[in-house]
């Protein structure tokens, strides 16, 4: 068995015996007819509407587009930050048109860029961002900045006490156009809709407050009901006044467009939920001895980020297993609150009691890299130097085959003659279920 895999600009080369292979897990094939343009335009002609009063059903004729923006004259646009794989250049392909034909032009448009606790992008992350319309739109962004509370307006509290400070330039538009992306996220149940608006553009204190809720276990990936984190970005959105319109993608396994939605913020993200489990919901026969989880660009760029595919590698893995994690980590470890409190833990186990002297933001991340630590043996391939890998519960490999083999060895010395192994090729968005 023979499986190249992606790193930076380069390929791995990653070989075992075939009868080791227990499942390449990628995610599902999606019937896609028509262009990725034709995708967007058409969700763009077929918005949801609000639910029906009488059915409770989502209303599948929404107000379009041109209706929506009529009358309209500052428009607040929500992208993502170059940490998420969104289209944002093809949406706003399909977007600028219709805006352009209400009679709003650059002038009118403000594109405020959803980097919840993120740093701001970069000159490069811009261009990749914007693409093609990065010289019309780059001087119209506006990078949130969460530890600026002089630019949030306080709106009040969540049922969970969470204060809401959201970006004041939300309350200056009298349109919002809200992009992104809906995929599997191993705290909040999706990325996606609601997203945008807490973590996306909330104060610091916000973001902690609702991250702190990561450590319920009804805190995780696939969970929308009775999830602590969701319900303080749900009780957010009644607190926005100006309309809201959505515009919401689901990508497939390269990263291309599958489906979009549009109109109701919550419908058409619900819609996009709906077919984003079809996709990245995979299902597998058993739970493997190693499972190689591989985080594709753009979700490589830091540890912080790259630590989504340790948590769902680990779904997948047998407890005394072994993961090894292949990511360039080519920005370093992200915010590095959580890497600190691993450094101070003396053992996995002793994450949660440090936890639990006083919480800050980041350390949900600790909480559940010290989870699979606990029960399992992390591998990293990575730019990251082996001390820091190691104050993190962490081993450094040179190259995944180095990794895969001394994993093997591992098993093979303790009886196991055949080792099972599976693949992620995807995995910070990949939900393997075992039948």
């Amino acid at each position: 068995m023979k499986i190249e895999i992606p790193y930076l600009q380069k390929e791995f080369s990653l070989e075992f015996p075939d009868e080791y292979l227990l499942a390449v897990a990628e995610t599902n094939d999606f019937h896609v007819t028509g262009t990725c343009e034709e995708i967007l335009r058409n969700a763009l002609d077929t918005p949801f509407g609000p639910d029906d009063a009488v059915s409770g059903k989502a209303v599948k004729d929404g107000i379009s587009l041109a209706e929506f923006l009529k009358g309209g004259k500052h428009v607040l646009i929500i992208i993502n930050d170059a940490t998420r794989p969104t289209p944002t250049e093809a949406m706003l392909g399909a977007l600028l048109p219709l805006l352009e034909h209400a009679g709003l032009g650059p002038d009118n448009l403000t594109l405020l860029v959803a980097t919840g606790a993120h740093r701001a992008p970069t000159d490069s992350e811009y261009h990749q961002i914007l693409g093609a319309f990065h010289d019309k739109l780059r001087s119209r962004c506006v990078a949130h900045d969460s530890r600026r509370e002089e630019d949030m307006a306080m709106l009040g509290n969540t049922r969970n006490g969470t204060p809401i400070l959201l970006n004041k330039l939300l309350f200056e538009a009298d349109r919002v156009i809200v992009t992104g992306s809906v995929e599997p996220h191993y705290f909040a149940g999706f990325t996606g809709g609601r997203k945008a608006f807490l973590p996306g553009i909330a104060a610091f204190r916000t973001i902690e407050a609702n991250h702190k809720m990561a450590l319920s276990p009804q805190a995780r990936s696939l969970a929308l009901e009775a999830n602590p984190v969701h319900e303080d970005m749900m009780d957010a959105l009644p607190l926005i006044k100006a309309p809201i319109f959505s515009f919401m993608t689901v990508l497939n396994k390269e990263q291309g467009i599958a489906a979009a939605t549009s109109g109701n913020l919550m419908n058409s993200f619900h819609a996009a939920v709906e077919i984003a489990r079809k996709i990245f919901c995979v299902t597998i026969p058993a739970k493997a001895d190693i499972v190689v989880s591989i985080a594709k660009f753009p979700m490589d760029i830091d540890l912080y980020q790259s630590q989504k595919a340790i948590d769902n590698g680990a779904l997948a893995l047998k407890d005394g297993g072994k993961l090894i994690l292949v990511s360039s980590c080519r920005d370093g470890i992200g915010d590095e609150t959580y890497a600190n409190l691993l450094a101070r833990a003396s053992s996995p186990q002793d994450v949660i009691e440090l936890i639990r002297a006083g919480y800050k933001l980041g350390y949900h991340k600790a909480a559940k890299m010290a989870e699979v630590s606990a029960r399992a043996t992390i591998i990293a391939v990575s730019e990251l130097p082996a001390h820091s890998l190691k104050s993190m519960f962490i081993e450094k490999a040179a190259d995944p085959q180095e990794a895969l083999d001394d994993a093997i060895s591992g098993f093979h010395a303790k009886g196991v003659d055949v080792p099972k192994i599976l693949i992620l090729p995807d995995g910070c968005v990949t939900i393997p279920l075992t039948v």
